[in-house]
């Protein structure tokens, strides 16, 4: 009897343990169903090409569609894709985020070029040490660089010309508005402005000044600048919040004979376009100039020779073309 029991004992005691055994067994398959996809992410992202984006100011609109255009096209081709940039514009902080950048040993930078002549050196840098370099927005000439993707701001300065000189038959007196007067873009721009202008000798730059990318600073200078120069006539500006700050000075002073030119497509600039109160604006493409810049950096990567250039369209958008789309009538 007592062998009996025994066995019995025996029995009960090996299916417990059978089914600890199965129950560890199912246990270690399910916690390896749950832990494989953060595996397989943490791959991913280690295979993944790291890219910098440094932009000029950080929250700015016209740098954030950029960086959407440029993360869309990050996903797309499988790269990991950091943002950064100071809140306001520090040419000195940009050069610090490209250091550090070289430091973290990513695999590729997409930047603004300053023009200048140490950053060009930490770009030379960046590039000797096997990290490609494409500008976007501005170039940097005489640098590494792949490559530059963006407006041709020179062009887009000669158009704007072309526009006053065309609203105003070539008599007038004309006040400037750049966003800064450091930025290269901005002194392309107003140079192909002057070229333009110079052959009408019935048109007079009467005041270039900055808005330093302030609507604020925008409108005060304007104030001041129609207060001093009273004949002024045509109001022109080269960054995206010039031509509100403008608007807003002219409206407050009740200058409504004043004929204003603007720079990209802010919504207060299209709507001021619709109400006929900003003749025209420039727009550039800053989406495309993001996904540009990847589309180019992949090809690279793919042992692909880039054009030492890549002009993206900057169009012309008036009160007849402004709900067309934002195509502009201007497609050169």
């Amino acid at each position: 009897m007592s062998n009996r029991k025994w066995n019995i004992g025996i029995a009960v005691l090996f299916l417990l343990f059978a089914c600890f055994l199965l129950s560890f067994l199912f246990s270690t398959v399910r916690i390896r169903a749950l832990i494989q996809p953060i595996f397989e992410v943490n791959e991913s992202m280690e295979a993944a090409r790291h890219v910098v984006f440094i932009a000029q100011e950080l929250d700015n609109p016209y740098w954030r569609s950029i960086e959407a255009g440029a993360r869309d096209a990050s996903r797309k081709y499988g790269f990991l894709l950091d943002y950064e940039g100071p809140y306001r514009i520090n040419p000195e902080e940009q050069i610090k985020l490209l250091e550090k950048a070289i430091a973290s040993k990513v695999d590729a930078v997409l930047l603004q070029g300053l023009n200048d002549p140490r950053y060009r050196s930490v770009i030379d840098t960046t590039v000797s040490q096997g990290i490609p370099v494409i500008t976007v927005d501005t170039d940097e000439p005489g640098s590494k660089r792949l490559t530059y993707v963006g407006t041709d701001n020179y062009e887009a300065g000669k158009r704007m010309g072309e526009l006053v000189a065309e609203a105003s038959s070539g008599q007038g007196v004309i006040a400037a508005l750049i966003g800064n007067e450091a930025s290269p873009n901005q002194q392309l721009r107003l140079n192909g402005f002057r070229e333009v202008i110079g052959r009408y000798p019935g048109l007079a730059v009467a005041q270039v000044r900055s808005s330093n990318i302030s609507r604020l600073q925008a409108a005060s200078e304007t104030e001041d600048i129609l207060s001093k120069y009273p004949k002024v006539g045509y109001l022109v500006g080269f960054s995206a919040l010039d031509g509100i700050g403008m608007l807003e000075a002219a409206e407050r002073t009740s200058s409504g004979q004043l004929r204003i030119f603007a720079f990209d497509d802010l919504e207060e600039t299209l709507t001021g376009i619709r109400e006929g109160k900003i003749m025209a604006s420039i727009v550039q493409q800053p989406y495309e100039i993001g996904r540009e810049a990847i589309v180019q950096l992949d090809a690279h990567f793919q042992g692909k020779k880039l054009p030492k250039q890549l002009y993206t369209p900057a169009n012309v958008l008036n009160r007849r073309t402004v709900d067309d789309g934002g195509n502009g009538d201007d497609k050169r």
